[in-house]
């Protein structure tokens, strides 16, 4: 998209960075840097409501239901993703955010600048990003292996 200068919005890195980290599962960045007609932004949600679905399986049918086990982790990874996003975008200079975000505008110009608010919400999205990609594949890894230990005491019987 080009636009001629003074037209096109600014892209504010704090703001997306925000974006990224606490809306990232639903796209929410995604519009605001690209706009609606962006494709990965509709599609972010997906496996978002898809790992909810395994949540309420799992409250539904209990842990041993196996659609569930496999859902719940897409919300894991996809929280962890945006949050893995949400951390490049808070750490990327400011010449290069106004290069790729604002092309209209000087390299350095303000919107691509880094503050306190765009440190706060890197050391949130490192923090609830590492819980969830860890905890995700702690649960998967768990149901996994207690599948298996079931699956082989079927056989030996």
């Amino acid at each position: 998209m080009t636009c001629e200068p003074g037209l096109c919005p600014m892209k504010n890195k704090t703001l997306a960075t925000w974006l990224t980290f606490v809306g990232g599962p639903l796209g929410l960045h995604r519009f605001y840097l690209f706009g609606l007609g962006d494709v990965k932004g509709w599609l972010l949600p997906i496996p978002t409501a898809l790992g909810f679905y395994g949540i309420e399986r799992a409250r539904d049918y209990g842990l041993d239901d196996t659609l569930s086990w496999l859902l719940i982790p897409l919300l894991g990874f996809t929280v962890a993703a945006c949050a893995l996003n949400a951390i490049v975008y808070g750490l990327m200079s400011a010449d290069k955010w106004n290069a790729a975000m604002n092309p209209q505008a000087e390299l350095d110009t303000p919107s691509g600048s880094t503050n306190w608010l765009t440190i706060g919400a890197v050391a949130c999205a490192l923090l609830i990003g590492a819980t969830a990609l860890l905890s995700s594949i702690a649960f998967s890894f768990q149901r996994y292996f207690e599948y298996q230990v079931e699956e082989g005491r079927k056989i030996s019987q």
